[in-house]
């Protein structure tokens, strides 16, 4: 048996999230028929985190155990056939120890979430961003979100039913930066509550109008309310793009 180690890149947008549902087809989904038909094997594919439907991924980490000898390069050629035609591809492969895990072996994940800050609308862009019209100040963001670094209690910015034992968590960085009409925020952190990226963002994002200002930022994450915070922000400009281990 060997434990295989897979990058993987996808568009969220096809699929009903990373996790296998009754709904649709997922990226679990998919990557375990792959590894199917390749060697008849039914494996269950773990990953470093559980993306939504619509959130897409460019360092996406899973593991798969297979009893048939592959080489790393073997198996990420096969199983990249095998995923044809969803847009899901393996872009590394290597073999992992055998107490490697994809989820509980992660010491830090990291996201990016875009806005596409204009009046047009998206020609390209579509399901791979967020379109904003309205102007954003996102210095103001940037400082705003600085209130969030940290370890703090982020019930405000907590999906309903998120599942994680405590809503405490250590956020190490959230930068907001501006490139022509993108903007794009980066969170990284060892871990996240559901919808804690998307939540913080849709929060900003009332900052960057002039609605709110840093101090009701404070105010939102003190209260542990989800009431008392912004909308969640779409999933489709969400990614993730890599995942830490130490």
């Amino acid at each position: 048996m060997t434990r295989f180690k897979f990058t993987l890149e996808y568009d969220g947008g096809a699929f009903v999230g990373w996790q296998r549902q009754d709904n649709g087809m997922s990226v679990q989904q998919a990557l375990e028929e792959a590894v199917f038909k390749t060697c008849g094997e039914t494996a269950t594919a773990h990953a470093a985190g559980r993306t939504d439907a619509g959130v897409h991924a460019t360092g996406q980490v899973a593991h798969v155990d297979i009893e048939k000898e592959f080489t790393a390069d073997k198996i990420q050629a096969a199983l990249n056939f095998h995923l044809k035609p969803w847009p899901v591809a393996i872009i590394t492969s290597e073999i992992a120890p055998p107490d490697f895990h994809a989820r509980f072996s992660a010491t830090g994940r990291a996201y990016l979430y875009r806005i596409i800050n204009r009046r047009p609308p998206l020609a390209l862009e579509e399901g791979r961003a967020w379109l904003v019209n309205a102007p954003l100040d996102a210095t103001a963001m940037h400082e705003a979100a600085q209130v969030l670094v940290g370890k703090h209690d982020f019930s405000t910015f907590r999906a309903s039913l998120c599942q994680a034992q405590s809503p405490v968590k250590t956020l190490s960085r959230l930068s907001v930066s501006r490139a022509g009409e993108e903007i794009d925020i980066i969170a990284e952190a060892r871990s996240f509550l559901h919808h804690q990226v998307r939540n913080m963002v849709g929060t900003l994002r009332l900052v960057g109008e002039g609605k709110w200002s840093m101090e009701d930022v404070r105010r939102a994450l003190e209260a542990r309310d989800r009431t008392k915070g912004g909308p969640t922000a779409p999933p489709h400009g969400l990614y993730l793009t890599g995942v830490r281990y130490d």
